[in-house]
């Protein structure tokens, strides 16, 4: 079978799985990479409501580049973009942010940032009545995911992840949706070359030194296989593990959803 027929049909058994709507709206979180730039151009192949969104975090050339490309994706498939202007909206980019935090925090970039564009995916998501947001974290991402958290002793950090957000339930937050769960990211590099769709494939330039990144240098020596079955004893696992009730309650600063009285974003920028 052709590798694009083989991952399309992969992506729409696991949509099928999932039971997303056509007349949900569906937020496409969009970086202008391979991995969310084919989602995009899948969900709206297959017929879903879609519109998208884009942080650009102003990391010079490498955002710029990245925005172009945004752009003309979302003016090919002929759909709505919207930006968030990191810079407009808080008054600096993500480089001159990160370092004000990690001035006091040891952090490491992608952590910083990874909490921050949680933050503000939700919170425009919201705004902008979207029933779903669909990120393109991809089998070799989850693969990493679980493998850190069980290498940290903390298996439960996995427990409500999968295709789609798990046992979180709250007006003020949005589900998450991976179509790109089961897809290798070998797989995705080659369709969407294959499809000549707009994407920046060089990595962030501040990406350097996240734990991820030596769990990645693991997982590229594993076959499609290998991380497939990490996938599948992971769900089996998560089955029998006693997640606990989640509470959530709204960030006392910013009145975001949070597990704690502060969210980890106004932790961050305190």
């Amino acid at each position: 079978m052709e590798i694009s027929t083989e991952l399309e049909d992969n992506v729409r058994q696991t949509l099928k799985k999932i039971n997303l709507n056509k007349k949900e709206k569906i937020l496409v979180a969009l970086s202008g990479g391979k991995d969310s730039t084919t989602t995009a151009h899948l969900l709206k192949k297959f017929g879903y409501t879609i519109e998208g969104f884009h942080i650009d975090l102003k990391i010079g050339d490498y955002s710029e580049r990245c925005l172009r490309a945004v752009e003309r994706l979302c003016k090919d498939l002929k759909v709505e973009l919207h930006v968030y202007d990191i810079k407009n909206e808080t008054g600096s980019g993500m480089c001159y942010l990160r370092s004000a935090i990690q001035s006091n925090k040891k952090l490491k970039n992608c952590a910083i940032c990874g909490v921050i564009k949680k933050w503000v995916f939700n919170k425009e998501a919201r705004r902008l009545n979207a029933d779903k947001i669909a990120t393109g974290h991809n089998l070799d991402d989850e693969a990493q995911t679980f493998l850190m958290n069980i290498s940290k002793g903390s298996p439960k950090l996995s427990a409500n992840t999968g295709p789609v957000t798990k046992n979180v339930s709250d007006k003020k937050f949005i589900p998450r949706i991976k179509p790109l769960y089961y897809i290798a990211e070998e797989g995705i590099k080659k369709y969407s070359k294959n499809k000549k769709l707009p994407v920046v494939y060089d990595k962030c330039p501040c990406a350097l030194d996240s734990y991820r990144i030596q769990v990645r240098k693991f997982t590229d020596t594993l076959s499609k296989n290998e991380k497939l079955n990490i996938i599948k004893n992971f769900e089996k696992l998560s089955k029998k593990i006693n997640r606990g009730s989640i509470n959530i309650c709204y960030c006392e600063t910013c009145g975001e959803p949070a597990r704690k009285k502060i969210c980890k974003r106004c932790e961050l920028m305190k």
